[in-house]
Order: structure tokens, then sequence, then C-alpha cells
């Protein structure tokens, strides 16, 4: 289960941000499981802590949101951490 709160959908910027440096591991953990093929019923419950069946569509949203940024982190987003910092 995760230990950080969480929203239901993370911020959504074109840079990484603070609520993305806290939930890497979360995000990670949300590709391995979709590249297990893992159910995503299954993954909100152990990752999140949420009962698909009880919020279904909350549970769904949170899960697709996150794999959703997960996805650009992985894609795009890792890129501005390559770039040399200005001092």
């Amino acid at each position: 289960m995760n230990e950080l709160p969480f929203r239901d959908q993370p911020p959504i910027t074109d840079r990484v941000n603070t609520y993305d440096e806290k939930h890497l591991a979360i995000y990670v953990r949300l590709l391995m499981a979709e590249e297990e093929g893992a159910d995503w019923r299954e993954v909100v419950c152990v990752i999140f802590g949420l009962d698909p069946a009880r919020e279904p569509d909350r549970a769904k949203l949170v899960h697709d949101s996150h794999l959703a940024r997960a996805r650009w982190m992985s894609e795009a987003g890792y890129q501005h951490l390559l770039e040399p910092r200005m001092q």
C-alpha cells in the first residue's frame, strides 16, 4: 500500500514536479504492473489501497491518471533531469 498521500489525479505540468518526484516509485510500479499484464483492479488495490468494488470510478481514475503520468515520465518527462543545472 502507498504510504504517501496521493491525489486522485497527479498535477499535469510540462516538467517533472514535486508530486512526480515524491511518487516516482508509484510510477515505476505502475509501469511494471502494466508490462506484466496485471489487472488494474489488483494494481490499484495494492499500490493505492483503494477498493475498486467500493469506489469503481475513483479507483479507475486514480489508476489511469497515474499510469498516464508514469508513461509521460518514462517517455519525455525525465529529459529535463538530464539538462545542466543553472547555478
